[in-house]
């Protein structure tokens, strides 16, 4: 019983944290959603595996308040996202808009597994041949000596 409690509350300690602070939060309701919705698609340039959303890193503090900056002013999602990867590279979209090279990058998985299954198809059906061609290569004393030992 003490087990499970114990690991009930490390796993509640393991699960992800927002890392807005009370002084971030804006008084409209919606914006602050807004806010976090476009905080949660954006890398912390810091951590590279966090959005800013979760982030800690003093970079990704001033992310966050450069969004919510902009969303009162009126900026539109878009808007932000573009002033953000103008500012810092695309690299601060968690989700790189798929246009220009980007494509290749998109691309290249599913082309490189294609390829992988099509080479892995033509070696097995291959090697099938040559393992069912070498059974009909065998001698005359060869197939005799074969049927003995199977006898």
């Amino acid at each position: 019983m003490r087990f499970g409690l114990m690991l009930m509350l490390l796993l509640a300690f393991a699960l992800p944290m927002n890392a807005v602070e009370p002084d971030e939060i804006l008084s409209n309701a919606q914006w602050e959603e807004r806010a976090r919705d476009i905080s949660k698609n954006l890398r912390c340039l810091v951590c590279q595996n966090e959005s800013i959303d979760e982030s800690n890193a003093p970079l990704a503090k001033d992310l966050r308040l450069i969004v919510r900056e902009l969303i009162t002013e009126g900026k539109s999602d878009s808007d932000i996202y573009a002033y953000l990867s103008e500012r810092y590279g695309e690299f601060v979209l968690l989700r790189p808009v798929a246009s220009g090279a980007n494509w290749l990058l998109y691309l290249f998985g599913p082309v490189a597994f294609g390829l992988a299954l099509l080479v892995s198809g033509i070696y097995i059906r291959r090697r099938g041949r040559a393992e069912s061609g070498q059974a009909s290569e065998l001698s005359d004393a060869e197939r005799e000596r074969l049927e003995r030992l199977l006898e």
